[in-house]
């Protein structure tokens, strides 16, 4: 069945981490649903370039430099806005892989303040706007890692199982607001810059994240997925969807062709 277009009061989307990957991707597939999108990153150059190919294909953008982690930043792009539509809470990421009992509480504290306080300060900061539009939705793009643990991820696990809890916390909390909250938590999702940054630019180590797996997701899979539970009637909410590549079966059962 169709999906009816976005109400006008809440044809905004703003995009976290739409630098590349599944924000990107996110941010075309939203677009082309008939969304305003606003992009936020740190990569000035690369949301510039991700806004002029989206208006060129007749659609709307907006590029926004701008740091999640930074409260006083997140709060100055909120007063732009008076209402918005959909918060799409997908700027993370994960570095090291390292045991327990030696990995760096710095990369701990790193993957903490941008996965879970960086989507708190987008969620505290726009959360009035989007209860103001009448009809918002919140994204919070977690991951299989905030759901089950493995070996070797333990500061990116306990990263995403604080965004788990923050999205399902906040339900709890606004039920009976005009907003939904909807949780996407992807497996291995095959993507640029992911693994590359996870292992600091090893190639060789990221690389092997993939190795043998015929069909991992990709960031369009991921994004797909975003937007159909985005534009669902208003009073359908998709509270949790797990979406992982039929060759992984869990965290730690991967088929690899060999």
């Amino acid at each position: 069945m169709a999906t009816a277009a976005p109400s006008a009061a809440s044809r905004i989307a703003v995009v976290t981490g739409a630098s590349g990957g599944i924000g990107a991707a996110t941010a075309r597939q939203l677009a082309a649903a008939g969304y305003r999108v606003v992009l936020t990153a740190r990569r000035k150059d690369r949301i510039e370039a991700l806004a002029e190919e989206i208006n060129a294909a007749g659609h709307s953008a907006t590029a926004y430099p701008l740091d999640v982690t930074d409260r006083a930043a997140v709060d100055e792009f909120a007063s732009a806005f008076q209402t918005v539509g959909v918060l799409v809470n997908n700027a993370g990421g994960a570095l090291g892989a390292d045991p327990v009992a030696t990995g760096d509480p710095a990369d701990w504290r790193t993957m903490y303040e941008t996965n879970v306080i960086g989507t708190l300060n987008l969620t505290q900061a726009l959360l009035p706007k989007l209860v103001a539009s009448g009809d918002g939705t919140v994204v919070v793009v977690s991951s299989t890692a905030g759901h089950a643990t493995y070996e070797g991820g333990a500061g990116y696990v306990a990263a995403k199982h604080g965004a788990h809890v923050l999205a399902e916390t906040l339900r709890l909390e606004i039920v009976g607001q005009p907003v939904r909250v909807i949780e996407i938590a992807p497996g291995l999702v095959k993507t640029d810059e992911f693994a590359l940054t996870r292992f600091r630019g090893d190639q060789e180590k990221a690389s092997k994240v993939y190795e043998g797996v015929a069909e991992p997701l990709t960031a369009d899979d991921v994004a797909d997925t975003i937007g159909w539970a985005v534009t669902r009637p208003s009073h359908v909410n998709i509270d949790l969807l797990i979406v992982r590549p039929r060759a992984q079966a869990s965290n730690t059962k991967l088929h690899r062709e060999r």
